[in-house]
């Protein structure tokens, strides 16, 4: 076991011990971070979604930022704008909060479509435009959005291509009744006698290690087959189901296919192996798939999820 993969996995332990019964959201922010990519995080309010990446943020010697999406936001309130400074007699661009390392888009649906554009550009190119200038961003950035499944008033449906962006779509349920009574307990101070676990920060040059030392997990010939197969399922779902044909509009894109080996990479990474299993493929395919599978309108008026989509694909690609 390397050096820099005990400290991600002492990050991830201590994380587990903060957040009270959302180990796999823990998990899946990880393999977001050490994949250099976003996520999208869907779940009702109170699961501790705010709480995660801000603890995750204070565990990295990074800067964190936290940006609440509202319907009369603007695009300058995130990318940051010129201006005009009287005794210079020039203008000077100051910076918005999106010039951070980790980035917190609360709520994001909230926000109308320029303000989405924005951050899509910040996501997809690492650089803000402002005045024809280009402001380049962090070489550790990340954003994790959340958006509440409950309510729709007054809010937008992210576009495809934004959503395309984000590298994984994580949906967290309630806890069950033993984590509940962990929560009860940590919020009345009612912890452990066991001193708490110590953390040493983690700097952004071990996060960058870490994603050089992943590229080296190693997919067999067989195991690549079963990867791309199955993303080709969900562009042709007649070869194997008559039934999927009229309910999958469009499958999932080339950029799902390099989103989904770099995460299979990450999670065999983390489970201490050196290469890749069909077992890990499986475990982050929703994650990877669920944005980036468009239905059609017939299967969304039948209440067809794209989730359910992707089991039925599990069971009829054949395993290497």
């Amino acid at each position: 076991m390397s050096e820099i993969r005990n400290k991600i996995m002492a990050l991830k332990s201590y994380l587990d011990t903060k957040i009270i019964g959302q180990e796999d959201l823990i998990k899946k922010m990880i393999i977001t971070l050490l994949a250099d990519g976003h996520a999208l995080v869907e779940g009702a309010p109170g699961l501790a979604k705010t709480k995660a990446i801000k603890t995750m943020a204070e565990c990295i010697n990074a800067k964190y930022n936290r940006i609440q999406f509202t319907p009369d936001l603007l695009p300058s309130d995130i990318t940051g704008s010129e201006i005009y400074v009287a005794a210079k007699g020039e203008f000077e661009f100051r910076k918005g909060p999106i010039f951070a390392n980790l980035i917190l888009a609360d709520e994001i649906n909230r926000a109308p479509a320029k303000v989405q554009s924005a951050l899509l550009e910040a996501m997809a190119e690492r650089q803000v435009s402002i005045g024809g200038k280009r402001y380049i961003l962090p070489e550790l950035f990340m954003v994790m959005a959340t958006q509440n499944p409950i309510e729709h008033e007054g809010t937008y449906n992210l576009p495809e291509a934004q959503l395309d962006r984000f590298l994984m779509y994580i949906k967290i349920d309630q806890p069950d009744a033993e984590a509940e009574k962990k929560i009860l307990h940590l919020v009345r101070g009612e912890v452990a006698k066991t001193p708490e676990p110590k953390f040493d920060r983690l700097a952004a040059e071990d996060i960058l290690a870490a994603r050089k030392e992943v590229l080296g997990v190693h997919t067999s010939e067989a195991v690549e087959e079963y990867l791309v197969q199955l993303i080709m399922a969900t562009r042709h779902p007649d070869k194997y189901d008559a039934k999927l044909t009229g309910q999958v509009l469009f499958g999932a894109s080339p950029r799902a296919t390099i989103a989904l080996d770099r995460c299979a990479k990450i999670n065999a990474w983390i489970a201490g192996r050196d290469f890749v299993t069909p077992e890990d493929i499986q475990s982050v395919i929703y994650d990877v798939l669920r944005h980036r599978i468009i239905l059609s309108f017939e299967a969304q008026a039948e209440g067809v999820t794209t989730d359910e989509v992707i089991a039925k694909l599990l069971n009829l690609v054949p395993l290497p």
